[in-house]
């Protein structure tokens, strides 16, 4: 089956590294999989750019499509052109732009799938579409409407994710061998909620006093938080590892005990917690997107007590995350739903 993926987004980030396993584990199939993402916009000096990414996998699109919001009329005209022209038989779309250019774009035969990767997204102004995926099971309901296939596209999980054989030596460096590590593994932005981490980690800190905490990422608040640090007298419990990827972020996630996750960011699939699960790291996790599926013990509301009484639980969870193939099968599955013809 020939699939293009379309990604109008310039960042190695949100969806973007969800799409490039979802391609690589359909290409592994068989399939003939390629991904189009945003040629425009080059002005992302603070982000990591999505084409040297999908262009070192052999993911790259290169069927001449811009695919971008900053696109002006007649750059999006194009765009409809080249993709009437393109001979796949699935046209994946993930964004509403992607989902607007597939609408009149879609070649004769092809079946259109839209992905969507937040609740934002469902409204009633969405296109038609063959199919969709929804990031959580809860989200399957709102579009029970339009009669159409929907199935659920989980956080698919990069391979060098998984337990350490030796997790005492990942933590010899810190100084840490001998303590509970908790981290916190997103961007220093509002929702998720790394002031609240903090005076959480503060409370636990008194019940579990051997405790260290890890800071990974970067981002706006990344100085206040440093501050609320000081101030709360944790300056040597809590370590800031910086901004980390590839083999280095997988490294500092097996060295985790648990991982707070305290809030989502642009993609409700809860990649960073199926991440941690694949590396044996325990997940305490909100109640939001998919993170109640994928928590070994859940934060009912986002409070200090609440973190704390999830993490002191103990609980954990037993089932088990599907593999990449066996997502990518039931997605081949849906692509095949959606060509039979309506009753």
């Amino acid at each position: 089956m020939r699939i293009l993926h379309l990604l109008a987004s310039p960042f190695w980030s949100g969806p973007a590294e969800n799409v490039a396993l979802l391609a690589q584990a359909q290409r592994a199939l068989g399939h003939d999989v390629t991904v189009a993402v945003d040629r425009k916009r080059r002005d992302i000096a603070a982000e990591e750019p999505a084409v040297p990414r999908f262009q070192q996998l052999g993911l790259l699109d290169e069927g001449g499509l811009t695919l971008s919001v900053k696109s002006p009329p007649w750059e999006i005209w194009s765009d409809l052109r080249a993709l009437r022209r393109r001979k796949v038989d699935v046209v994946h779309a993930h964004f509403t732009h992607d989902h607007l250019v597939a609408r009149w774009g879609t070649p004769k035969g092809a079946v259109r799938i839209r992905s969507i990767h937040a609740p934002r997204s469902l409204r009633s102004s969405l296109p038609e579409a063959g199919a969709y995926t929804v990031p959580a099971s809860h989200l399957v309901k709102q579009l029970e409407g339009r009669h159409r296939p929907v199935q659920v596209l989980p956080a698919l999980v990069d391979p060098m994710f998984q337990p350490s054989s030796d997790r005492k030596a990942l933590r010899r460096p810190l100084g840490l061998e001998d303590t509970h590590l908790v981290g916190m593994i997103s961007t220093f932005q509002q929702s998720r909620r790394h002031a609240l981490g903090v005076e959480a980690f503060a409370a636990f800190h008194q019940q579990r006093p051997e405790a260290r905490l890890v800071l990974v990422g970067d981002g706006a608040l990344l100085e206040a938080t440093r501050v609320q640090v000081k101030e709360r007298g944790l300056t040597e419990q809590v370590t800031f590892a910086g901004y980390q990827q590839g083999a280095d972020f997988a490294r500092w996630l097996q060295a985790l005990d648990e991982v707070w996750i305290l809030g989502l960011g642009n993609d409700w699939s809860a990649r960073a917690a199926a991440q941690a699960r694949a590396c044996g790291v325990r997940v305490v996790a909100v109640n939001e997107g998919a993170l109640p599926e994928l928590a070994d013990a859940r934060v009912e509301t986002p409070t200090v007590e609440a973190v704390v009484t999830a993490a002191l639980s103990g609980a954990k969870a037993g089932t088990r995350h599907p593999t990449n193939e066996h997502i990518a099968r039931d997605i081949m599955t849906l692509y095949q739903q959606a060509a039979e013809p309506r009753r």
